[in-house]
């Protein structure tokens, strides 16, 4: 299988794919991706708006209603669930093969 040219994701883009399998604004996503990382990923508004202008541009998001017009909110898309679970399978095929190499280091 040919590998998409996205993936894998930056751990920045991982985690606001992640917070946004519920519709969010801007200040929750940035609340959600420190939570998600348990602290280790913190942004600055501006570096979460480009990566969100991004995200919009591949269409892995896409722009909800809001009751608050104030507020823009978006939600994951169908591609970018995708593009999300593309990266998790990657992610857990290196595991696996990390955790055999380091068996296979224990047996010697």
């Amino acid at each position: 299988m040919k590998r998409d040219k996205n993936i894998p994701l930056t751990e920045t883009v991982y985690y606001i794919l992640l917070a946004l399998m519920e519709p969010a604004h801007g200040y929750l996503i940035l609340q959600k991706v420190e939570e998600l990382s348990n602290g280790q990923v913190r942004m600055a508004a501006g570096t979460l708006y480009g990566a969100i202008d991004n995200l919009l541009k591949l269409k892995f998001i896409e722009p909800v209603a809001s009751e608050d017009s104030r507020r823009k909110v978006y939600v994951i898309t169908e591609t970018g669930k995708e593009m999300l679970h593309l990266d998790l399978e990657r992610m857990k095929h290196m595991i696996r093969i990390t955790e055999k190499a380091f068996k296979i280091e224990k047996k010697r």
